[in-house]
């Protein structure tokens, strides 16, 4: 796929989801107020991402040095978690392995960003059906909205002089996870991908009689393109996908395709080792080899 291709459908893509803020000015920190924390250094911010609404945010980095530091952009997941939001980067959840990823992330040397996505943390507001109706009232796209700040959020990492620009991978499961895959499809400045738990085909799981939240529903998403598309405009750049074979929110058959047409165009790209699918037996949940394989690989293309 060339690249003018490949802008092409992301320019398809970008019209689908929504009236999106026109901002020309590049994010401002509004605020950052250090915070205690146990084997890194944390910084609570404020970000102006969209114009509309300050977006809280949480800073981490290794607590030596001062970099630039490869850095991970954290999407936190939902289940229901309204109040959690970016506070998993440093607290977890409950379906993920072990020790928050702050931690796991600092030690080795990365920094890591997480912000609130609306109707989440700090910016829950009405809740997320009322904001995603009120959305769609106003000619916006909830994940559209979403997937702009992660995008803005891109562009802070870029301007931060402790980060180093050309090493920002994405990182996130279940909520975080589709969060994770559409930014890298859509943003070429991710370096490497890391989903967890909801690369779902679209078709199948509309199929299978899946439901899920309002962020997830994109008008007219069904009859321009599918998972497998999306994620192809990945290639060549790594990325690696951790699913439960138990896992409702992926359906066997919707993986089987997506990891057919990645193999194939990842192949074709001649890079046929950046694209990784791995399942394991449980449903929707990180397991301790999960953890272990997400780190591994982005120290393999993260680390300098």
């Amino acid at each position: 796929m060339t690249n003018t291709c490949r802008d092409h459908q992301r320019a398809k893509l970008w019209a689908l989801l929504g009236d999106l803020p026109d901002i020309a000015a590049p994010p401002r920190e509004l605020s950052r107020r250090p915070q205690p924390a146990d084997g890194y250094r944390l910084d609570r911010l404020s970000l102006d991402l969209n114009g509309i609404q300050d977006v809280p945010a949480l800073f981490v980095r290794p607590e030596a040095g001062d970099g630039p530091f490869p850095c991970v952009l954290y999407n936190h997941s939902h289940g229901g978690y309204y109040d959690l939001g970016k506070r998993e980067l440093v607290e977890g959840v409950s379906y993920q392995f072990g020790r928050p990823y702050a931690v796991e992330l600092a030690r080795r040397g990365w920094a890591a960003l997480a912000i609130d996505h609306w109707a989440f943390g700090g910016r829950q507001g009405r809740g997320e059906v009322r904001t995603a109706f009120d959305m769609l009232w106003r000619g916006q796209v909830m994940w559209g909205m979403m997937l702009y700040d992660s995008v803005r959020a891109i562009d802070y990492l870029q301007d931060r002089h402790d980060v180093d620009a050309d090493r920002i991978g994405t990182l996130g499961m279940s909520m975080g996870s589709t969060m994770a895959w559409w930014l890298a499809a859509m943003d070429e400045r991710v370096r490497a991908c890391v989903d967890i738990c909801c690369l779902t085909e679209f078709h199948t799981f509309e199929r299978a009689g899946g439901f899920h939240a309002p962020f997830y529903y994109v008008p007219g998403l069904l009859k321009h393109t599918t998972t497998a598309r999306i994620n192809a405009l990945t290639c060549p750049r790594p990325h690696l996908s951790l699913a439960g074979i138990h896992d409702p929110l992926t359906p066997a058959e919707g993986l089987d395709i997506v990891d057919r047409e990645l193999r194939r165009v990842y192949a074709e790209a001649g890079c046929a080792e950046n694209w990784r699918l791995l399942r394991y037996p449980v449903a929707h949940e990180e397991t301790e080899e999960m953890r272990g394989e997400a780190l591994a690989f982005l120290e393999r293309h993260l680390t300098p």
